[in-house]
């Protein structure tokens, strides 16, 4: 059912901009798909480190981007991005937490996927207003930037901690949705969005509590209509429980308009079942003490798309690793939905879930995969991995949080998904990202690699977190 915000829940209403507009983008090429920088066919692997230091810079953060190859992410071919970085707008400062987020679209439809970075903690007004900037693509990799910063007079905070990108209001240009706290916590950017152009106005809503936020986005075509909807996470003002909800942003109320979800802190949209409308799994890795959504160890919850959004004649599936099939135990601390991702690792036309159970084992951590089918995600066949499975790099240790983030990406150009994985808590928070490669059977561990920030040149002063975000 579609749930309506009343006036009353909403901090600001919906605020409809006029913003000088400029020509459309001539579209010459196809639009790239995400984070396939270089436009090889391959996608390319971005690290998210908020806590790296940069030039003495405290948690100043940076991103590594790694490109794809036939053999994987490879670390021989990367970019190093800071706001230190020639042509990179704004410095890096301390506390600015650059990398917290990270989102792909081809912004510009050159041939190139673009990257988007969140950098919450950036002050400008006043202290941590929050910014967002875009590197663009080239058949080179990634080169130059400009700002994607909030238009609204009202002031902003912690804008760009939480970002998702696509053709949101189907007119075939790629738009930016961009989570912050505050007066206004969600921004629609609309595009075109070039790398000289004024930008094209939007829309923005006071969704959720000002004082958390749009905490995560993430978006998908669930009713096969050919334009995504946007999955919104927040927290509700009266007792912090998670909330979630599905926004179709063609609609200029959209805030008033949703579709309840399971409640969840991080979620993926990918089609389980094949039939065309992307599902969503949501993942809530809180024990049902400290939020009402939650269960012992954490638990998924898989809702199925359907015409309307969503299809209301199918039950969720609800996983917890008390679930027939599912590899493990339910047991207190275990945060099961930690990371969640859909990807087809096999190569058999349904979407596979990697889950991930950062706090598993005094928070070693660990990772599960489940496999799609034309009757939906199945527990056959489900698999776990952790730093003590055969041929995966490493040795589990209390801490590591293994699994706190997970993504399945064609790294290969082989039309399958392999599964990456993050610990940021790997060697006292230096953190680190395993590649496994996907076979017709799922992902191996033969040949898979490890590698941490230092490989790919980001400083392990401090706590660099290095894999808070991976590609979303």
């Amino acid at each position: 059912m579609r749930t309506r915000i009343t006036a009353a829940a909403l901090a600001a209403a919906l605020t409809p901009l006029a913003l000088t507009l400029s020509a459309p983008a001539a579209h010459a090429a196809p639009a790239a798909a995400p984070y396939d920088f270089n436009g090889d066919g391959r996608a390319d692997l971005a690290i998210g480190a908020p806590g790296a230091t940069v030039a003495g810079q405290a948690k100043a953060g940076a991103v590594s981007v790694v490109y794809g190859s036939t053999s994987g992410p490879k670390t021989s071919t990367r970019t190093l991005l800071t706001q230190n970085t020639a042509g990179m707008p704004g410095a890096a400062e301390a506390d600015d937490a650059f990398g917290s987020a990270l989102t792909s679209a081809d912004l510009n439809t050159d041939g190139y996927a673009d990257l988007l970075i969140g950098t919450p903690g950036e002050d400008g007004s006043d202290t941590n207003d929050g910014t967002v900037t875009i590197v663009w693509g080239s058949g080179s990799g990634l080169s130059g930037a400009r700002s994607l910063a909030g238009f609204f007079s009202t002031d902003y905070d912690r804008y760009g901690q939480a970002l998702a990108a696509g053709d949101f209001d189907g007119d075939g240009d790629a738009d930016v949705a961009v989570g912050s706290t505050g007066p206004v916590t969600l921004s629609l950017m609309n595009g075109p969005i070039t790398k000289t152009s004024a930008l094209n106005g939007g829309s923005g809503s006071g969704w959720g509590a000002a004082s958390h936020g749009i905490t995560h986005l993430s978006s998908g075509d669930g009713t096969g209509d050919g334009h995504p909807r946007v999955v919104l996470h927040g927290r509700a003002a009266h007792n912090g429980a998670a909330t979630t909800s599905l926004a179709d942003m063609r609609i200029s109320n959209y805030t008033h308009w949703l579709q309840k979800l399971p409640a969840g802190f991080v979620s993926a949209v990918g089609d389980i079942d094949g039939d065309g409308h992307d599902d969503i799994a949501v993942g809530n890795d809180r024990e049902a003490s400290a939020d009402p959504g939650g269960a012992l160890g954490g638990k998924v919850t898989v809702v199925y798309g359907g015409s309307d959004g969503l299809d209301g004649g199918r039950a969720p599936l609800v996983l917890t690793q008390d679930t027939a099939g599912v590899p493990g135990a339910a047991e207190k601390g275990d945060r099961f939905g930690s990371g969640v991702c859909l990807g087809d690792v096999n190569g058999d036309g349904y979407a596979d879930l990697a889950i991930g159970t950062a706090g598993e084992n005094g928070s070693a951590g660990a990772v599960t995969v489940l496999y799609g089918s034309a009757s939906g995600l199945t527990t056959k066949g489900a698999t776990s991995y952790s730093q003590n499975t055969t041929g995966v790099p490493g040795a589990s240790e209390q801490g590591d949080r293994f699994g706190e983030r997970v993504t399945l990406t064609d790294h290969t150009g082989d039309r399958r998904a392999d599964l990456t994985v993050s610990a940021p808590g790997e060697n006292a928070g230096d953190g680190a990202i395993w590649s496994l490669r996907a076979t017709a059977t799922g992902p191996t561990t033969t040949g898979s690699t490890s590698f941490g920030p230092g490989t790919t040149g980001i400083s392990t002063a401090g706590a660099p977190g290095y894999g808070t975000a991976l590609n979303s």
